[in-house]
């Protein structure tokens, strides 16, 4: 239930605040009478969302056992790397969310009506169908009956309040902080939604290696029992992994981890990309200043062609005073 809570938070309050930095925008620069487009896109952004997760439950009851798993397996994969380039990705723009939003918008408002409800519908629908795919992929994997949906809704129902929240001034959120304690915590939750994809591939007979044991404690650690749960729950334990499950995990969740949590790693990113610009800026104004001295070159020359014209025709005394 804890991580589902987290999920449907952190991809809600994303959702959220992206509606509301294109509602205040707005409203600020006159364009009220534009929110009806705003609305529809989001309108149709959660429509097909919820309308995905619906296909990936009852799409997949008919097929046969092996069948569900292999597609089941690959989803969670295409999940876990789903929700491996958002965490990064809003990490790097979580301070600059609102500038490349307002960007986004005075282009949608130069198009049209239909622009606006495109900006919305992607904006939204994107991290609604992310949602959809990890929710159902880890509401499969903790096997718990009601709880995780349970989770999810309630996540997603607090990132609605902050949301508005925000938007009215009541609450200040530090996101780069934000984003980046729930976004460490989310690799930990894909690390064990992608070995346990990887047990369901190995089921489907796609990859081998099913009876191959890492360890097993279930004696010390009954699935049953509370603590079990909790931990099969929130990080997809399983007491008796296999070989390759193990080391699927450490290889994804070691080196994810440490690059999305090291300040030197982002910084260095960030430095080569403002390093790159302000290159890019320096070579533009020295070429800039180049034509400026070709062109002012240009403009002596034709000025001394002239003069030199001028006093040929005067008979030659110029241009023995110009030598």
């Amino acid at each position: 239930m804890f991580s589902n809570f987290l999920i449907g938070l952190r991809e809600g309050l994303e959702a959220s605040l992206v509606v509301c930095i294109l509602v205040a925008y707005l409203v600020k620069t006159g364009n009220r009478h534009k929110l009806p487009p705003i609305w529809t896109g989001v309108g149709i952004a959660v429509t097909v969302s919820l309308a995905f997760g619906f296909a990936l439950e009852f799409g997949t009851q008919e097929l046969t056992f092996k069948a569900q798993e292999a597609i089941g397996g690959t989803l969670s994969i295409v999940a876990v790397g789903l929700v491996t380039w958002m965490v990064f990705w809003m990490r790097r723009t979580a301070r600059h969310l609102k500038a490349e939003l307002h960007g986004k918008l005075d282009s949608a408002l130069a198009i049209g009506t239909g622009a606006l409800v495109a900006t919305a519908f992607l904006a939204v629908g994107r991290e609604g169908i992310e949602t959809s795919l990890f929710v159902w992929r880890a509401v499969h994997a903790a096997q718990d009956g009601w709880r995780p949906m349970a989770g999810a809704l309630l996540g997603i129902g607090a990132a609605v309040v902050l949301g508005w929240l925000f938007y009215k001034g009541a609450v200040r959120i530090n996101l780069a902080k934000f984003f980046t304690w729930t976004g460490g915590m989310l690799v930990v939750v894909a690390a064990g939604v992608l070995a346990y994809g990887v047990h369901d591939l190995q089921e489907a007979e796609f990859v081998g290696g099913l009876q191959n044991k890492a360890f097993d404690i279930s004696t010390t650690i009954p699935p049953d029992s509370w603590y079990g749960t909790l931990l099969k729950g929130t990080f997809n334990f399983q007491p008796d992994p296999t070989v390759l499950q193990v080391t699927v995990w450490l290889l994804y969740l070691v080196p994810t981890l440490v690059l999305f949590l090291s300040p030197v790693g982002f910084r260095t990113s960030v430095g080569t990309k403002t390093q790159k610009a302000q290159k890019a800026t320096h070579e533009q104004a020295e070429a800039e200043a180049a034509g400026d001295r070709d062109r002012d070159g240009g403009s002596a020359v034709d000025d001394g062609e002239r003069v030199h014209d001028g006093a040929r025709r005067a008979g030659g005394r110029a241009v023995g005073d110009e030598g």
